[in-house]
């Protein structure tokens, strides 16, 4: 009897280990549980870049997906985001999420078919990374970091407080991004009191050298948002503080960090409505070549009051009514 009953022990054990396998394969064969893999990019590491990427974090993990991120920065250097987008695709990841107008280049130039996401791209079809806004491409689709009120709502703000001021204009003149930018920024001063005058970089290490080199010529500072001036934006605010220079910047990241002014919106919006984008693509809902290039979100007027003290600025209490209030950054 006690072997007889070991003996059923042992079957009914076996039934049950078989029945698990069963129901796991189950599971698989019906995509339950699927883990993805997601390879971040981006050009360099700054706040406005970083939040772009948690927002793109936090739109997937809402959804409920796993997934794996590899995220790599590329300190910068073009050349290192060509080799992270060449592993990418060694790799088999599942989707390139590419945040800023350089590493989208490499991720495109790379992905062999494999999706391409991307976001704080200013001018997609001037990059040569989609056909229109309308048409991505096969591959390609995101959100743009540039809408298209921002600059010129910017030089008419200049114009309207600092009239006949000479703009000093500092940026990467190999990143597409800022020169898509600086262009849009002479359309928009003709026919104003206003002029310019330019510095440009080859990384961030110039960047104050560049900042003093404007001393005497510009009456102010207009930050875009060029990834290799703004990731060394602490040197130009030294420099707009240390001269009485107001600092416009790009973006409401730049303005906590002690720029004055800017026309903007929160980078972590348009990095969540990207990761909403790629739960659609992942999930097979979507393809790229479905979705339409978006805009971001409409724009506000953010102003750092403390900022305008320390760089001499003349505070307008007529300016609180329509602008939100931030304050530095202490961090």
């Amino acid at each position: 009897m006690m072997k007889k009953g070991i003996l059923l022990l042992l079957v009914a054990m076996a039934m049950s280990v078989l029945a698990a396998c069963g129901t796991e394969g189950e599971s698989d064969s019906s995509g339950d549980g699927e883990t993805y893999t997601i390879g971040a990019t981006q050009i360099v590491e700054h706040p406005s870049l970083d939040s772009a990427y948690e927002g793109f974090q936090a739109a997937i993990e809402d959804a409920g997906l796993n997934v794996e991120y590899d995220f790599q920065s590329a300190q910068d250097d073009q050349n290192n985001a060509m080799t992270i987008a060449n592993n990418f695709v060694a790799d088999g990841v599942d989707l390139i999420f590419a945040n800023s107008t350089p590493s989208a280049q490499s991720a495109l130039q790379a992905s062999n078919g494999i999706p391409v996401l991307f976001t704080s791209v200013t001018d997609a079809a001037g990059a040569g990374l989609v056909e229109s806004m309308d048409q991505p491409g096969e591959n390609i689709t995101g959100v743009l970091d540039l809408h298209p009120e921002a600059i010129t709502k910017t030089i008419e703000f200049i114009d309207q407080n600092f009239k006949d001021a000479t703009i000093g204009l500092i940026y990467d003149s190999g990143e597409a991004n800022s020169i898509a930018q600086i262009e849009a920024v002479k359309e928009a001063v003709e026919g104003t009191s206003l002029s310019t005058a330019e510095a440009t970089v080859g990384n961030s290490s110039e960047v104050q050298q560049a900042a003093t080199s404007l001393v005497g010529e510009a009456d102010l500072f207009y930050i875009i948002t060029d990834n290799t001036v703004v990731s060394a934006l602490e040197t130009v605010v030294g420099v707009a503080e240390e001269q009485d220079l107001p600092l416009i910047v790009g973006e409401p990241d730049s303005v906590k960090r002690g720029g004055f002014a800017a026309y903007g919106f929160e980078y972590y919006d348009i990095g969540y409505r990207t990761g909403e984008m790629a739960v659609e693509i992942l999930t097979g809902e979507k393809t790229p070549a479905d979705i339409p290039v978006e805009y971001p979100p409409e724009i506000d007027l953010y102003l750092n009051k403390d900022a305008a003290e320390a760089q001499g600025i003349e505070w307008n209490s007529a300016w609180e009514k329509d602008a939100e209030l931030v304050e530095v950054n202490e961090e």
